[in-house]
């Protein structure tokens, strides 16, 4: 029997330095020969995953869930309102929070991210295992990665979703209040250790996400299977039927698999498309 597997990208099917080890690309290339189909599952929108090196798949979920995309055919896009765009941007320059617009066709920063990025994407590639060397370097070139913008060219009418540098904790939850009509999220670090807090639509979930392209396929939600590694990820392991943790994963990722791999860099994809027969 075809299964329906999605893989988160970040510490899942790529490591913390954004690469893609051969193993997992192998088990991708495999498992579609096998008949499977292998989507990612992902916050990132399709500019970001642009610029990674994976292997060819069957589509992708990005923006945590607000697009969906199934052999080239867009399933469904939900963005933000230019109206929200702007309230966004403009309580993030009021607190000096640095953050990026994530869109289908670009990723672009204000003034502050520039300064505090740097910093902070190495705090999180350190906090990932990465050597500090290469957690500076990576720091910078996701800078490097994103276009600058100021001012009223920040109002963008094609945005799936806002990160932005947590200050303290208590950014995230100020932006619970200030924004109810959106998704509230961080990432980063579990809970107070968070460094980013993430706006997107409101009810768009990957987990919402793969209902719909479920229902666009025709599928069983029996025969899915979700890789993860982050509580982000926590809602596509409420609708799949199985759902695996990488061993690189955090504690509540774990406590809600069915079955834990390896780390990502040890060959944890490759190993848990064998153990589940997909390969």
């Amino acid at each position: 029997m075809s299964k329906i597997v999605f893989l988160d990208v970040d510490g899942t099917l790529i490591n913390y330095d954004a690469e893609c080890p051969e193993s997992a690309k192998e088990a991708v290339r495999l498992a579609r020969a096998n008949g499977h189909k292998v989507y990612i599952c992902t916050g990132c929108s399709k500019a970001e995953i642009a610029q990674r090196d994976l292997p060819d798949l069957d589509g992708m979920i990005g923006a945590n869930g607000g697009y969906v995309e199934d052999d080239g055919q867009v399933v469904m896009h939900q963005a933000l309102t230019v109206e929200q765009v702007r309230h966004i941007v403009d309580w993030c320059n009021e607190r000096h929070l640095g953050f990026y617009l994530e869109a289908n066709s670009g990723m672009y920063y204000n003034d502050w991210f520039a300064i505090q990025a740097p910093s902070t994407m190495k705090k999180y590639a350190m906090g990932k295992g990465a050597p500090e060397e290469a957690a500076e370097s990576a720091g910078q070139g996701f800078v490097n990665s994103m276009i600058h913008l100021q001012g009223e060219a920040l109002y963008r009418d094609d945005v799936n979703k806002v990160s932005f540098i947590l200050s303290t904790y208590q950014d995230h939850l100020d932006s619970k209040v200030e924004f109810p009509d959106m998704e509230a999220n961080t990432w980063g670090g579990k809970d107070e250790q968070a460094l980013f807090g993430d706006l997107g639509p409101r009810g768009i979930t990957k987990k919402h996400a793969i209902e719909v392209l479920l229902a666009h396929l025709g599928a069983d939600q029996a025969d899915t299977i979700s890789f993860g590694d982050a509580k982000i990820d926590l809602s596509m392991f409420e609708l799949c039927a199985y759902n695996v943790a990488m061993g690189n994963g955090g504690p509540e990722i774990k406590a809600a698999a069915d079955y834990i791999t390896d780390d990502v860099d040890e060959d944890g994809l490759f190993n848990a498309f064998k153990h589940l027969g997909l390969i």
